[in-house]
C-alpha cells in the first residue's frame, strides 16, 4: 500500500506512526511546499521518499493536511492527478469551503472530507506522536458524494485506528465547531495576550500562574498560520459565537459589579453540568 501525505506535521505525521505499526510494509511519501520540512520528516523516519503531486498518482490513498486556505486551492489540482482507484481525504478544521471547492469535480467521488477530533497544540514534523487518533472522533462529511469501495478504505483504516465515526452536513459542522474549537482557541489566546501585556510591569502574574492559567493558555501556543485561515475561512460562524461569548462576559461584569452574589453562584453551579456531559471524555 502507497500513503501520500500533502503536509507532514502533527496530524499526518502522527498517522504515519500508526500506519507503519498497523501495516509495516506501507510506503509513505511526503510533499510539503518546504523542503526542510521532508528532510526533517525523513530523518524522524515518518516518510519513506519525497514526492510531488506527479507522484501521487499510483497512491492508494492521499491525506491532506495543510491550512484550510491551501486546501481549497489546492485539492481540485490534486484531485486531478491522482489514477482513478486513489483515494483523497482532507484533515481541515472547515468544511463547507472544502466541500464547495470540489463540489463539480469529475473525481468528486474520489475525495472524503474529514476532520479528525485530536491534536496537541504544537505542529510541524517533530510534534508527531503514536495513537494521535486513537478513541478520538471522526468527523465525515458528505459520504454520499465518496464511491462506495473507497469510502469502505477510509471506513476500514478509521477502524483500525480506533476511532469513533460520526457524519455530519458540512454547514452544521462548521457551525458547531466554532463554539468547541474555535472559540476555545480565541479565548487562549486573547488570554495570553491579556497577561502578556502585564507581564513587563507584573512578573508575579507568571510567577503566580499555576495548572489552571496553563491549561487556559494551551491552546495559544497553537500555530497561528494553521489557525488564522480557519478563523477566516469560518468567519461568520465564529463572529457569531464570540457576539454570544462577550455578551456571557458583560453579563457577568454586570453582576460582580453589581456584588450579585446569588445570581452568579446559580449561574456557576448551572454551568458546572458540563462536568458530566464531558465526563466521558
Amino acid at each position: 500500500m502507497k500513503v501520500s501525505f500533502v503536509g507532514i506535521g502533527l496530524m499526518n505525521g502522527s498517522l504515519s506512526l500508526d500506519l507503519q505499526r498497523l501495516y509495516p510494509n506501507v510506503l509513505l511519501e511526503g510533499i510539503s511546499r518546504k523542503e526542510t520540512t521532508l528532510d526533517r520528516a525523513m530523518a524522524l523516519g515518518l516518510i519513506h521518499q519525497k514526492g510531488t503531486l506527479d507522484s501521487i498518482e499510483n497512491a492508494d490513498m492521499v491525506f491532506v493536511s495543510i491550512p484550510v486556505e491551501a486546501i481549497t486551492k489546492l485539492l481540485p489540482q490534486i484531485l486531478d492527478k491522482v489514477g482513478e482507484n486513489t483515494l483523497v481525504v482532507d484533515f481541515g478544521s472547515t468544511k463547507t469551503a472544502i466541500c464547495e471547492a470540489v463540489a463539480t469535480h469529475p473525481k468528486r467521488d474520489q475525495f472524503l472530507a474529514a476532520h479528525p477530533i485530536a491534536g496537541t497544540e504544537f505542529s510541524g514534523p517533530d510534534a508527531a506522536i503514536s495513537n494521535l487518533y486513537d478513541g478520538k472522533t471522526m468527523m465525515l462529511c458528505e459520504v454520499a458524494h465518496t464511491r462506495p469501495d473507497l469510502l469502505q478504505r477510509a471506513e476500514n483504516l478509521l477502524k483500525e485506528l480506533n476511532m469513533v465515526v460520526r457524519h455530519m452536513d458540512p454547514i452544521a459542522h462548521d457551525r458547531h465547531i466554532a463554539y468547541v474549537s474555535h472559540l476555545s482557541h480565541i479565548t487562549s489566546f486573547m488570554l495570553g495576550k491579556t497577561v502578556l501585556e502585564k507581564e513587563t510591569d507584573e512578573q508575579n502574574i507568571f510567577d503566580m500562574a499555576g495548572s489552571g492559567f496553563a491549561s487556559t493558555v494551551r491552546l495559544a501556543k497553537s500555530s497561528p498560520e494553521m489557525w488564522m485561515p480557519i478563523f477566516i475561512q469560518n468567519k461568520d460562524n465564529v463572529l457569531e459565537t464570540l457576539n454570544e461569548y462577550i455578551s456571557n462576559l458583560n453579563a457577568f461584569k454586570e453582576k460582580l459589579e453589581a456584588e450579585a452574589v446569588e445570581e452568579l453562584l446559580a449561574d456557576m453551579k448551572d454551568i458546572n453540568r458540563i462536568k458530566s456531559i464531558l465526563k466521558h471524555k
